[in-house]
């Protein structure tokens, strides 16, 4: 007579769902698009960031267009007199050009790196350094400025209070993203001279590092377009 508990066949180990499995589930998405875990941490934090300087502007459209009170010119309020004439946006116009050159070497900074040639790289990156801290001294320049007319984060003897606070929070937030972006540069450009990277042979992080600023340029021209042009 046959016993009926023999007939019951246990499934085999490799059905069983396991460690293994659950892992391969969670990193498919690395064998599908090859992206590494770095990358793939800036750019979740890059998109975050998007979120954010995008409530900024939003708040600074609709509190722009809501406010009752006349809103400064902007074309008067950022003028410097040079030689005697009064020049609109010049300084902001040289940040922007700073800035974006510095988007221009950091990009070929990412290049020498993949080519292996880490004096360059490390060159580039310092000079994409320097243009940063260059952006952020000017940006120091005309904040000293506004305060010494009288702008604060509360009031404007120039019309519309919120004009301070939008101006102070959304170009104060940038610079500090600026001033991080800097150090990390110089860090990783350290780095890289000392053959860090040569000898693992990645040199992934400078890629990681040119992302951030790229994103940090790329915001500026909206904060450009949106707060010194409308």
């Amino acid at each position: 007579m046959t016993n009926p508990t023999s007939q019951t066949q246990s499934p085999p180990a490799s059905a069983t769902p396991g460690w293994n499995e659950v892992v391969a589930d969670w990193a498919a998405d690395r064998r599908v698009f090859q992206v590494s875990w770095r990358k793939s941490m800036m750019w979740i934090f890059l998109l975050s960031d998007t979120f954010v300087f995008g409530c900024f502007l939003t708040g600074y459209m609709m509190v722009r267009i809501a406010t009752t009170e006349p809103w400064p010119n902007v074309s008067e309020v950022f003028a410097l007199t040079m030689f005697g004439q009064s020049i609109p946006l010049i300084l902001i116009a040289i940040m922007t050009f700073v800035l974006i050159t510095s988007s221009g070497t950091m990009a070929m900074a990412v290049n020498y790196a993949y080519r292996r040639d880490r004096v360059r790289c490390a060159a580039l990156m310092l000079a994409t350094a320097a243009l940063g801290a260059s952006f952020v001294g000017m940006q120091a320049f005309e904040w000293t400025k506004l305060i010494e007319d009288g702008v604060r984060p509360w009031g404007n003897p120039m019309g519309a209070a919120q004009f301070g606070a939008s101006f102070f929070l959304i170009t104060g937030f940038h610079g500090l993203h600026v001033s991080a972006g800097v150090i990390y540069l110089v860090i990783v450009a350290r780095r890289v001279l000392a053959g860090r990277y040569e000898r693992r042979g990645d040199y992934e992080i400078v890629e990681i590092a040119g992302l951030y600023w790229h994103f940090v340029d790329l915001v500026w021209v909206f904060i450009f377009a949106f707060f010194y042009l409308w």
